[in-house]
């Protein structure tokens, strides 16, 4: 593994951020939860990226990336209107 980007040890399990995010409820905690499964989604694409992922792991990144941001701009457009 590259020690340039070690794991990042103590931190939460991206999945359970995502879930955690898309199923939040609450319209004035969403935009933390989401904000916190990228962040998450994003380190692991990292790690994985200079060490051992399955290709299946690396497709629920960049889906679950995908959705993050689906979310995000939904929300921006229905603050804006």
């Amino acid at each position: 593994m590259n020690q340039a980007f070690p794991p990042c040890r103590g931190r939460t399990d991206w999945r359970t951020l995502y879930r955690a995010a898309i199923l939040e409820s609450n319209k004035e905690v969403l935009p933390q939860r989401v904000s916190q499964a990228e962040e998450a989604a994003t380190a692991r694409r990292r790690e994985i990226s200079y060490a051992d992922g399955t290709p299946e792991e690396r497709e629920a990144l960049e889906d679950a990336l995908y959705t993050l941001r689906a979310f995000r701009s939904a929300w921006q457009h229905a603050e804006a209107a």
